[in-house]
């Protein structure tokens, strides 16, 4: 079983340590009790509960310490924080929330040269503190070429700070706040304060939910060169590697938000009896459903792929940073069209106040926002476009990696430049080693986007213009969707009725942004000719589709529901 399941779910592919955080996180919420989530939810709770169990069980220590720097079993492991981070989607995006944004707060602490303020960060992990990352402005949003956040020297090591920071998760509690800024003779700066000192002016929450998302203001805050984590380059270079690093947690978010989501929808509909009746027994409600389950079975092989990139990426192999922005813009755009699917199924139940599902509808919509919006992460993936089709590396195969080791590469990835030169594998190697009717359809597809790509580029005006390129863009981030999800289709033992379904909706898809492609205003007569001919009609298959209904879908009926 591919997807999350609290009682069923063994975590085997970790090691024993890890297992038992996962077993314990969901055994904390299940005792919590639906009813209490819920009412903790719409009373905007702070989640005192969820940090002292954290506390306790030293869980963000453990999780968010470089082996070396906390408990013996404390490492950044990439398979274990996306196991951790989908079951708190699956139980609450408050309680991912409260993890993301440490982790970002805690990656420039790490990717320092600050041994002082790393072990300060050992220490307070352990003693079960929180963390942010002080980057936004209220004037400015991300755009931290703009920040008015000033940093002014008063002579021998010491400096005064002062400015303003917009939408900072955890702003009201953390222990450390990670802060971008500029010198105020010029160049980037990163330096760590404390959220409870008294030139610390927590300003208000500006979000209404269980976490705090915070406005702060820095008034001739005192800081000396102890507190300073990077400059220039270095400080530019952490703010990045850091949001690389840590947008990669929003598609699991997202996918245990839609797991959860599915099981009560599909026990709504399976169990209700209209008109003489179960609503699953209607067609268009199975068709429904399988292409929810479809999209979130494939999200999933597509997270866990990009996984193992990650975790194995080095200096001469950072395919990852194509992967990884996909799992935080594709994947979490998908689990909209998922929960828009089984919202379509079970309608007004979904605004029932006791139901998971009206959190999921509304959380869903945050994860595509967060972390760069989607169009920001468009623009960093077509940059990779050119050499993903024309000119693939030689790369040894990448197995499915779990070992319970410390993926120390992120915290030293180097310079943000040269995006342009890194190379890929050919992705025909996925395609080539799977004949099913859809993919040899979406192979089609593949083959005549390429060539328009030749052909038919993108002129001098398109290639300013954003909406233009992102239209081809989603065009691209479906050939590099499909080509993980292959290869993890093989590792993951995916069988050919569920891979064909999958590839159904992706050839769907395909074809929609073919069709957008070509109404745009812009497009030449010839890329229109393209267009037109890359729009193909999926292969249908009622027995397939029954299978997947009765095997995989329906067969969730009753699999899973939260105690009360």
């Amino acid at each position: 079983m591919i997807l999350l399941h609290p009682a069923k779910t063994d975590f085997s592919h970790l090691d024993g340590e890890s297992q038992k955080i996962m077993r314990d996180t969901v055994a904390f919420f299940e005792k919590k009790g639906k009813e209490k989530l819920m009412e903790d939810d719409r009373n905007y709770t702070w989640y005192d509960d969820f940090l002292t169990f954290i506390k306790e069980e030293k869980i963000f220590a453990r999780l968010m310490t470089p082996a070396g720097y906390g408990p013996k079993d404390s490492r950044w492991d990439t398979s274990r924080i996306a196991a951790f981070t989908e079951i708190l989607g699956f139980y609450g995006l408050c309680y991912w929330y409260s993890y993301q944004v440490s982790s970002l707060g805690l990656g420039p602490v790490w990717m320092s040269d600050n041994e002082k303020v790393k072990e300060s960060a050992a220490k307070l992990l352990d003693a079960g503190h929180i963390f942010a990352f002080g980057l936004s402005e209220k004037e400015h949003g991300a755009d931290i070429y703009s920040s008015d956040m000033i940093v002014t020297p008063t002579g021998e090591g010491k400096y005064s700070v002062t400015g303003k920071k917009y939408y900072i998760g955890n702003g009201n509690k953390a222990g450390i706040v990670s802060v971008f800024g500029k010198m105020a003779a010029g160049g980037y700066v990163f330096f760590a304060v404390d959220s409870q000192h008294p030139a610390y002016k927590l300003v208000k929450n500006v979000v209404n939910s269980q976490s705090y998302v915070s406005e702060f203001h820095l008034n001739d805050y005192p800081i000396t060169d102890a507190d300073i984590l990077h400059l220039g380059d270095e400080a530019w270079n952490a703010a990045l590697n850091t949001v690389n690093i840590n947008k990669y947690n929003l598609g699991w978010g997202s996918i245990g938000i839609c797991t959860h989501a599915f099981y009560e929808a599909i026990n709504h509909a399976a169990n209700r009896n209209l008109y003489g009746k179960f609503v699953t027994d209607f067609p268009h409600i199975k068709d429904l459903f399988i292409k929810a389950y479809t999209r979130l079975v494939a999200m999933k092989l597509f997270a866990l792929r990009a996984t193992d990139y990650m975790r194995t990426a080095k200096a001469d192999d950072r395919r990852y940073l194509l992967y990884n922005p996909m799992v935080k813009m594709k994947v979490t755009t998908e689990g909209e069209h998922v929960i828009n699917a089984l919202w379509d199924v079970i309608a007004a139940k979904g605004f029932e106040k006791d139901m998971y599902f009206n959190m999921a509808a509304r959380d869903i919509r945050a994860l595509p926002k967060l972390e760069g919006t989607v169009h920001v992460n468009m623009a960093l993936i077509i940059k990779f476009m050119p050499n993903y089709f024309f000119n693939p590396g030689e790369f040894a195969e990448i197995p499915s990696y779990n070992e319970p080791v410390n993926d120390s590469f992120l915290f030293n990835q180097g310079p943000t430049k040269g995006l342009s030169k890194i190379q890929f594998h050919d992705y025909d190697k996925a395609y080539s080693s799977v004949h099913l009717p859809n993919v040899n359809v979406f192979k089609t597809q593949i083959a005549i986007f390429k060539e328009s790509l030749m052909m038919a580029g993108p002129d001098a005006g398109q290639q300013k213009d954003i909406d233009y390129l992102l239209k081809l863009g989603e065009l691209f981030t479906l050939v590099v969707y499909g080509q993980l999800i292959l290869e993890n289709a093989a590792i993951y033992n995916i069988g050919d009725d569920m891979t064909d379904q999958i590839f159904e909706v992706l050839v769907g898809d395909f074809s929609r942004f073919a069709l957008e492609l070509y109404s745009k205003s812009s497009s030449s007569e010839s890329q229109m000719d393209f267009a037109q001919r890359m729009i193909k009609k999926p292969v249908s298959d009622a027995a397939r589709s029954e299978r997947v209904w009765t095997n995989e879908v329906y067969a969730l009926n009753g699999a899973y529901e939260m105690k009360k």
